[in-house]
């Protein structure tokens, strides 16, 4: 027999049991939990203001990238803007279709492509795939947002969202500021980096983050924690496909990465 469902590992099928009271008994633990939310905006509040003092370091590599216009400089990524994000997309120059957590954010970025560019800020996704395997899966996928290609190019290895097979055969690889088992990373792995481009053209790096620092980003998760069943998880998204995926059978639907 199952296991009492908690609220952290209720399913559809094994549905949490949750105390049921009255009205006023709830809206006194509704008043507690809402304590609780004010005190996470305002840690928030101070961990964005923060990220805002964050020291900067100046672009002094010369990056280049396969772009559907052509080859593109990273200066020439910002299309005429000051403020550039780009997001770290998982698709290896031998893989068969993009990671499914870094498919999952994404779909969530077209409709911000208009209020991140009149707020001065292009983004862009960059993978390591050639620029033609990622057409192909950017339109299997039916997305807009610019996505470009630094295969031959250092600027994944250097900002440590793709590592080599040698890489991955040491004791420890370098991953979200720390050394990690290679047991724990892939040939790719997500992340996304903020960059500034001065009057006079220089090019500064101003903020990276990995793993799980891009889930508010997701405003499906967002959404699915406010659900009575939350997540649904086991592990971090493991009930995510790509979203022509989902009437597939199982076996159909198979993921190529970790989240």
């Amino acid at each position: 027999m199952d296991a009492p469902a908690t609220p952290e590992n209720a399913t559809p099928e094994n549905p949490p049991k949750n105390p049921v009271i009255s009205r006023e008994e709830w809206l006194e633990a509704r008043r507690r939990l809402l304590a609780l939310e004010k005190e996470e905006t305002h840690l928030r509040d101070r961990v964005r203001a923060e990220r805002q003092t964050l020291p900067w370091v100046r672009i002094d590599k010369d990056y280049v990238f396969d772009t559907p216009t052509g080859r593109k400089t990273l200066a020439e990524l910002f299309d005429g803007r000051s403020q550039l994000m780009i997001y770290h997309f998982m698709l290896g120059p031998e893989w068969e279709a993009g990671c499914t957590g870094c498919s999952f954010l994404s779909d969530h970025v077209d409709g911000a492509l208009p209020h991140l560019n009149n707020h001065d800020v292009t983004w862009v996704a960059v993978s390591r795939a050639p620029l033609q395997k990622i057409e192909a899966y950017r339109k299997r996928m039916g997305w807009k947002f610019p996505w470009v290609s630094s295969f031959g190019s250092d600027f994944n290895f250097d900002f440590h969202v793709s590592f080599t097979k040698e890489d991955l055969a040491k004791d420890k690889v370098f991953y979200n500021f720390a050394a990690i088992p290679p047991g724990q990373a892939h040939d790719e792995l997500p992340g996304f980096s903020a960059f500034y481009k001065d009057e006079a053209g220089e090019v500064f790096h101003t903020y990276s983050s990995y793993s799980r620092g891009g889930e508010e980003m997701i405003g499906t998760l967002m959404i699915l924690d406010r659900a009575p069943l939350g997540r649904n998880e086991g592990s971090t998204m493991d009930f995510v496909k790509r979203h022509d995926e989902y009437e597939k059978k199982p076996e159909a639907a198979a993921s190529s990465c970790c989240h």
